[in-house]
Formats: C-alpha cells, structure tokens, sequence
C-alpha cells in the first residue's frame, strides 16, 4: 500500500489521525503526516477509511506498485 499526503491540499482538519492514529499524526502546524515506520500503512485497515475522512481529499491509499 502506498499513502500519499498533499501538503498543499491539507488545512489540518486531523479527521486522518482520528480514524487511524497508529499511522497519521499532524506535525507542529497541525498538518497531516505520516508516523516513521507506517509509510506503507502497517497493515491499518483504517488507513482507507481516514482517506475518505479528509474534507479537502488530501490523502490518497494505493496499491503498491501501482
């Protein structure tokens, strides 16, 4: 699984740390990142689900290799 955050979409709602706060934390803006170590989601079956929670559609879930 890939994840990618848009810094220029994200406005740090935080709905993604919310729904999956083992892999999204917001950083010292309030921005949405990514925790060391869960780049690829760590096998989270929220990651989607905290996809579909950003307002602004910031975060997008892919398969790897794709």
């Amino acid at each position: 699984m890939h994840i990618d955050i848009d810094h220029a979409l994200c406005i740090g709602a935080g709905q993604c740390a919310l729904a999956a706060p083992a892999v999204f934390t917001q950083d010292d803006d309030g921005f949405s990142v990514l925790l060391p170590g869960r780049e690829n989601g760590g096998g989270d079956p929220m990651v989607r689900e905290a996809a579909r929670a950003c307002p602004v559609s910031a975060i997008t879930v892919s398969e790897t290799g794709s």
